[in-house]
């Protein structure tokens, strides 16, 4: 029997002889001095930064080395023949311009007006309508047939009550309800309208802003979205709302009251100073301009079905909020169901059949007479006020399909901007528009847009 002592150093003995031959051994290696007279740089620690240099400079220097692998190369610096192309290199369009708009005009796309205040780039727009403007180097749209019936419903309607012309866009998903509700906005606003667009009415309901209740009303106010509306209301309609001014005395509450013959302007600012005030006087303001006949009104509503769905926000017992208790929505289906309206104007609305989260609910594809896409009946529960609210709805069907002339106009845009590689031809068009059976989404993206990635 062995003592400990002496396993011990048989056991260090055997390390130290397969140490030898073992590839798995550490050995511990010195820096190599330097050279007499040699300077030796000692490697800067990432967290530290130049001497001198402020920290937002450096910041800005890091944003911009990101930002530059993003852009694209100027023209002079593509001098191979792989990147020189016969085909333009921009899209040359006629403007989008009120007294071209005739059938004329039919199956021509036209560009949108470059302007700062243009409504779709202070109100925002649908998220597939951004994307493809994104993509294309001018936003436009294709002038349709249903395009110059919308038109000729707001000329009719710029001389009559909003109640007479309630209108909502229909049709399958894809088909285009969402530009042509945008084509009708961009004609109001040529046409010195009011306007008011709402481009995702979804966001009304989905329970991403602060909801408050307000005792006095009864309902859930929405201070930080109608403070954003009025402040987009007011830069788009400027220069026609300080010709307008008060016609009542208006009730805020902790301030003295507005006296008549305020200037509009001036209304709108004391929601802009106070966000706790911005619901109340968005629902002055819509009233004032209501009652005034000087100019026609247009309420623009994208999403319009998720007014009438249940909505995700919750009260303190954590029960679903209805949608016609929240401030916002609630104002909107005032006027869309015709219990306020403008002297003067038109509300539009455009249903997104997509939206999986917000379906049509029955209530509103009774009133519109649309076909129900599940098993309905008279045993199924419907809810009275949306029932109401929906009433004297006129519907405005849109072509589930665009026409030859339609989509070659279409495949045009696309072909000249670059956005397809292959070469246009008469096979490559008919072959991409029978793949998306004439649907106007699935014609640009899972036809010509596919294409990029294949």
């Amino acid at each position: 029997m062995l003592t400990l002592p002496v396993r011990c150093q048989r056991v260090s003995c055997q390390l130290l002889a397969s140490s030898s031959t073992s590839p798995l051994v550490q050995t511990r290696s010195y820096a190599t001095q330097p050279k007499k007279g040699q300077i030796v740089k000692q490697a800067s620690q990432g967290f530290k930064g130049k001497k001198n240099t402020p920290p937002g400079q450096m910041e800005s220097a890091k944003k911009d080395k990101k930002m530059m692998a993003f852009q694209p190369l100027p023209v002079s610096q593509l001098p191979h023949p792989l990147f020189e192309s016969d085909r333009p290199d921009s899209l040359t369009l006629q403007s989008f311009h009120p007294e071209m708009l005739t059938r004329v005009v039919e199956s021509q796309a036209l560009k949108f007006p470059h302007n700062d205040n243009d409504p779709f780039r202070i109100f925002g727009l649908p998220r597939n309508i951004l994307v493809e403007f994104r993509l294309l180097s001018k936003p436009c749209s294709v002038i349709r047939s249903v395009t110059i019936d919308a038109i000729n419903k707001l000329d009719a309607a710029s001389e009559k009550n909003s109640k007479e012309s309630r209108v909502v866009f229909t049709g399958p998903q894809g088909c285009g309800k969402s530009f042509l509700l945008l084509q009708a906005l961009q004609y109001c606003n040529a046409r010195d309208w009011l306007v008011l667009y709402i481009p995702r009415a979804t966001n009304l309901v989905n329970s991403t802003t602060a909801h408050t209740y307000d005792m006095r009303t009864r309902t859930y106010l929405q201070p930080i979205f109608a403070y954003q509306t009025l402040q987009r209301f007011l830069k788009v309609n400027t220069p026609r709302l300080e010709q307008l001014r008060t016609q009542t005395g208006i009730e805020i509450e902790r301030r003295h009251p507005v006296p008549p013959g305020t200037p509009l302007v001036e209304l709108i600012n004391i929601g802009l100073k106070d966000q706790g005030h911005a619901p109340t006087v968005l629902d002055a303001v819509l009233e004032e301009i209501g009652k005034q006949t000087i100019f026609p009104v247009l309420l623009a509503v994208d999403d319009f079905q998720a007014l009438y769905c249940k909505s995700h926000y919750r009260d303190q017992h954590f029960s679903a909020i209805k949608s016609y208790h929240l401030s916002m929505p609630r104002l909107l289906l005032e006027y869309a169901s015709g219990r306020k309206s403008f002297a003067r104007g038109a509300v539009f609305g455009a249903l997104s059949m997509s939206n999986t989260t917000f379906p049509l609910p029955v209530e509103l594809r009774e009133a519109l007479s649309l076909e129900y896409d599940r098993p309905y009946g008279q045993y199924v529960k419907r809810q009275q006020e949306l029932v109401e609210y929906a009433h004297g709805l006129e519907r405005l069907a849109v072509p589930s399909s665009l026409s030859v002339s339609e989509a070659a106009s279409v495949f045009e845009v696309w072909m000249k901007d670059r956005a397809v590689p292959s070469k246009p031809n008469d096979e490559l068009f008919l072959t991409k528009y029978s793949e998306a059976s004439g649907n106007a989404r699935a014609f640009v993206w899972k036809g010509l847009l596919s294409s990029m990635s294949a």
